[in-house]
């Protein structure tokens, strides 16, 4: 059969694909617009996939409070006495292994221990070691559930923290949070299912791309919408100059139009996440001012959260408003924090870094429980991995730096179906190899989905003809740390 020009071709094949489309969109097109905007389900299951969840739910929705940078372990919750006596004497080859090390130490010739130089004391009825760093983290030690043999695979920022938000190291899949909008739907229709904030201590700062709350190859609705820090939360929400609400509403309903005529015709997914994101952006130009009005907090509450909390672009006001979101239904909130990259002066960094972050998020455990909230909310306190025993550069008496260190570091977690008051897994005397209990990143992933009510082998997706999940190929749920 002879072949038609190219160009003959295209417009045949196009037409052909239209004709498609034109005649499937029609029905598959306007049920998956339905369904977005959430008119053919309850407000508390709109957009779950069928046969979500696959067993009753323990948490409803996650906070993630993630310290990017690399928090040091030994300075925050892991007691390691030993070390005072072994201070400026070389990490053993038997304890280091030949283990990876970053371009940043591979040239030093010694690698010199330091101990901490903060002090460490026991709290709560469990006993659980925490320093001075972190006093108000320190009260509520018997709400949390400490992971302190969490490893990973990754040694460089960047991979890293792509690591611990979408399961792989390279970029280009979806963000944990997109999963769960996936997955489970919101809870909401007036917000997103999956809000971004973040903060700073401004020094140490690690950059963050878009592409960490990306939906990777999810259609691209389940992407986070990232809250700003000053001025309006979300841009583009109040109307432009000279146009009215009922204009707005009336411009919309047109441009709506427009767009399901091109859904009809092309049956292009990405036109319904337009039509959905011009309505959602509508519904959000109450629910957002609303939630970002902090007016009507109790004081009592205010003063919780720290000096912090009515100032944009801090740790403090972001977590109480991810408490707001909490209230609201919002199914994934993900507070980044940056300022925790300690390769030198790490005693005064990691100060900075925990007088920001430590009442407020001591704050945001107890407020939730107050308000009944923590039950069915998973909490996850951590950042992309953890810091050396050995001292980066120089050594003195009151100044010393950590490398990054994948093999070992400390996460916790509370509420939302977690085991409180427990302490799971242990490292040596180095803090430097775990002995008791590892626990992989895709381990962490795994276990956040079951409390959620999620099988992690069963939460799909196929893209280019394979199926693809969170924990990629791996992953265990760690049993021993739920309730």
């Amino acid at each position: 059969m002879k072949r038609l020009p190219n160009s003959e071709h295209d417009q045949i094949l196009g037409l052909t694909r239209r004709h498609f489309f034109s005649r499937s969109s029609t029905g598959l097109g306007v049920a998956a617009l339905a369904s977005l905007l959430g008119e053919s389900a309850s407000a508390n299951e709109a957009g779950a996939l069928p046969g979500l969840p696959h067993f009753a739910p323990k948490a409803k929705r996650v906070i993630y409070l993630f310290m990017s940078g690399g928090p040091s372990q030994m300075e925050l919750f892991e007691h390691k006495p030993m070390l005072a006596k072994m201070r400026n004497t070389d990490l053993p080859d038997s304890v280091r292994q030949g283990q990876r090390l970053t371009g940043m130490t591979a040239t030093q010739t010694r690698f010199p221990i330091v101990e901490s130089m903060f002090k460490f004391a026991q709290h709560g009825q469990t006993g659980a070691w925490a320093s001075e760093l972190i006093p108000h983290t320190a009260k509520i030690v018997d709400k949390l559930t400490f992971i302190r043999s969490m490893h990973t695979e990754a040694i460089n920022h960047d991979p890293a923290v792509t690591f611990f938000q979408t399961g792989f190291q390279l970029a280009g899949r979806p963000s944990i949070g997109s999963w769960l909008a996936y997955g489970l739907g919101s809870e909401n229709k007036d917000l997103p299912a999956f809000v971004v904030m973040i903060s700073s201590t401004g020094k140490g700062d690690q950059p963050l791309y878009d592409r960490l709350w990306g939906s990777g190859f999810l259609p691209s609705r389940y992407q986070g919408v990232k809250f700003r820090s000053g001025g309006e939360p979300v841009l583009y929400l109040s109307n432009p100059e000279g146009m009215t609400a009922d204009g707005r509403r009336r411009f919309l309903d047109d441009l709506g139009k427009l767009n399901q005529m091109q859904l009809e015709e092309f049956g292009d997914p990405e036109i319904t996440t337009r039509i959905a994101q011009y309505e959602m952006a509508y519904r959000m130009q109450t629910s957002v001012p609303d939630l970002a009005d902090l007016s009507k907090e109790p004081q009592h509450v205010l003063d919780r959260y720290g000096p912090d909390a009515q100032k944009p672009n801090t740790f403090a006001r972001n977590c109480l408003l991810a408490r707001r979101l909490a209230e609201r239904g919002v199914r994934f909130i993900q507070l980044f924090h940056r300022g925790w990259d300690h390769h030198n002066n790490l005693p005064t960094g990691i100060v900075n870094a925990t007088k920001e972050t430590d009442q407020p998020a001591a704050a945001l455990i107890q407020d939730l429980e107050e308000r009944g909230l923590l039950k069915d909310t998973l909490v996850v306190w951590g950042g992309e991995f953890g810091r050396t025993v050995y001292c980066q550069g120089k050594l003195t008496s009151d100044d010393y730096g950590r490398d990054h260190h994948p093999r070992c570091f400390t996460v916790w977690m509370a509420g939302g179906g977690m085991k409180p008051g427990i302490s799971y897994g242990a490292t040596d005397d180095y803090c430097y190899n775990i002995t008791e209990n590892p626990v992989h990143v895709h381990d962490l992933h795994a276990t956040m989905l079951h409390a959620l009510g999620i099988d992690h082998l069963k939460l799909t997706y196929k893209f280019q003809g394979r199926w693809f999940r969170l924990t990629d190929v791996h992953g265990n749920v760690v049993k021993p740390v739920l309730a």
